[in-house]
């Protein structure tokens, strides 16, 4: 499937959008808009619900969340929080969801991350109130299936970037690809099939390609065991594959040792695998963003800076913006768009256009899902990923978004 490319907006474009909306530009130097509320006669009667996990369990998509609210007030964006043990409390999660369908006047329920249990809260809801707009962001169920209840879902692009992914480690001289897993990521489908699509990636450009096990910090070893075995382990990965290796990992929990160490003894590693230059930087290099709170920009400049000190220039990339962040925020965006008649609902171009609104200076992209084994492309299910950035001295996006993936990889199992 050929990939569809979403250019950047100019910034009077951006202007004329938050016009739009009924919101005021923001100070060049924040990421997070400002606005007074929603305006238009008949803004008071559109709510919008928004679903996150908590602060302890999701952060960014917490923050964002609580951004788009600050955006438009209170009366207007009505936020829930979904049990931190949601895969043990999946009624619990469910009720939490279709409670909000209660309101009158919901016009729409942003689900992120959408986690077991949404496809039934969106069953649920579609049969007593079918006029709500049900939207999923990162999807923790199958694709197809949270499909069949949502309206809309939007994913990270597991297939471009695992070709992404690789094809700027090559360009940045790394000659080794190290994922580090466990066997429950791998039985997921946009796990297993991204690593499918790293493989053949690697060999496109001459590189090795090497899996390496680490404990599921759901185990019985926890997350503080996970994390250890990281920080035991990495010295001996560096010194079997060498300073020229690209390193990725599938769990969160993983990142933060794993950058702490490559830091110190060498390596890449070119983006989290739910990027954001919050997750795992700000521990492994023992620095406090307090200050810097819902500022992107700041957020990252200050990471970058440290990075930088530390000889880490060139080594180590994110998104610029939050993605747990920007897709909370940017996906209710998008559907208040839709109901104000400014956006079509299945339309990437406009997805992009209200992800841009929080996250300003950088470039998104992406394509319709494919499923592998029908060969089906779904029209309401999206796979989106922002432009990676490498922090250097000075640091630079990479131009991931204007590539092409090669259409070959679209159907990599």
């Amino acid at each position: 499937m050929k990939k569809k490319l979403v250019s950047i907006l100019l910034a009077t474009t951006m202007l004329l959008a938050l016009a739009g909306c009924g919101t005021t530009p923001s100070n060049s130097q924040s990421s997070t808009p400002q606005s007074s509320g929603a305006q238009g006669s008949d803004a008071q009667n559109v709510h919008i619900g928004i679903v996150t996990g908590s602060v302890s369990q999701a952060e960014d998509d917490r923050r964002g969340a609580e951004a788009f609210r600050d955006m438009y007030g209170e009366d207007m964006v009505k936020l829930a929080i979904y049990p931190d043990n949601f895969t043990e409390e999946l009624e619990t999660t469910i009720q939490t969801i279709v409670n909000l369908s209660d309101d009158p006047d919901m016009k729409a329920i942003i689900v992120n991350q959408s986690v077991p249990g949404t496809t039934e809260a969106f069953r649920k809801i579609k049969e007593t109130r079918p006029d709500i707009l049900c939207i999923a962001g990162e999807s923790h169920e199958d694709l197809p299936e949270i499909g069949s209840a949502a309206d809309l879902v939007c994913n990270n692009d597991f297939v471009a970037r695992g070709y992404l992914i690789i094809r700027t480690a090559h360009e940045l001289g790394c000659d080794t690809f190290v994922h580090i897993s466990f066997p429950r990521h791998m039985a997921y489908e946009t796990m297993s099939r991204r690593v499918a699509v790293m493989k053949e990636a690697c060999k496109e450009f001459g590189m090795e390609f090497v899996m390496e096990t680490a404990p599921d910090p759901t185990s019985d070893v926890g997350v503080a065991g996970a994390q250890a075995y990281i920080l035991e382990k990495v010295p001996e990965w560096v010194g079997k594959y060498g300073e020229n290796a690209a390193y990725f990992c599938t769990n969160d929990a993983h990142t933060e040792p794993l950058l702490k160490q490559l830091m110190e003894y060498g390596g890449y590693f070119i983006e989290a695998d739910l990027p954001s230059p919050l997750l795992g930087y700000p521990g492994a290099l023992g620095i406090d963003l307090t200050a810097e709170a819902g500022d992107f920009e700041k957020i990252l400049a200050k990471v970058e800076s440290t990075i930088n000190e530390k000889g880490g220039a060139g080594h180590f990339g994110t998104w610029a913006y939050s993605y747990g962040y920007t897709t909370a925020a940017g996906l209710a965006q998008h559907a208040l768009n839709v109901i104000n008649g400014e956006s079509e609902l299945r339309d990437i171009d406009d997805i992009a256009k209200a992800y841009q609104v929080f996250s300003p200076k950088a470039e998104w992209s992406g394509s319709n899902y494919t499923n592998v084994e029908t060969g089906v492309k779904a029209d309401n299910v999206f796979l989106v990923y922002q432009d990676t950035y490498i922090m250097g001295d000075p640091g630079h996006f990479m131009g991931n978004a204007q590539i092409e993936v090669p259409e070959k990889y679209f159907t990599v199992k």
